[in-house]
């Protein structure tokens, strides 16, 4: 993982419509990059839900929302239609962002270990700074946490 008040590091990713984002085009603004393991799974599909209802409180706050997986700019067009997300998912299929950002890591399931994504968020400032990092995010209450630590920490 990152440290706190330290500088994200940049990055350059596909959209869900295939558009180019970079870290440095929010400088200036809250950016809460949050990484999550698939598209259309179960928790993923909460967290996302719940920050998509909740984005009005991010965008009051001046914070843009950037989902991170490995999976496709086509996987995530799919899930941002399905589920009406306003918000920009970024395609990591090389791998190079998750784990730049220390959120690609061992895994176990069904007592099988493997390497995928875990479910870490940081919350970086208008310097591009980490004020926050998530690093046991819990879906459904992950957007209501981040936008409390927003309004404390905009002040």
């Amino acid at each position: 993982m990152l440290k706190l008040n330290t500088k994200a590091p940049n990055f350059s990713l596909p959209d869900q419509a295939g558009e180019i984002h970079s870290l440095t085009d929010y400088k200036g603004k809250w950016v809460l990059v949050y990484f999550y393991p698939k598209d259309d799974t179960p928790g993923c599909t909460k967290e996302a839900c719940m920050i998509r209802d909740n984005l009005p409180d991010f965008k009051k706050l001046n914070c843009i929302v950037l989902g991170i997986s490995v999976d496709s700019v086509k996987s995530h067009g799919k899930f941002a239609e399905k589920y009406k997300l306003p918000f920009t998912l970024l395609a990591d299929d090389k791998k190079e962002v998750v784990k730049k950002y220390g959120a690609w890591q061992k895994k176990k399931f069904m007592g099988k270990e493997y390497m995928g994504t875990k479910r870490i968020s940081y919350l970086i400032n208008p310097d591009g700074k980490i004020v926050k990092v998530y690093p046991d995010v819990k879906p459904a209450e992950h957007a209501n946490e981040v936008i409390a630590d927003l309004d404390l920490l905009s002040k």
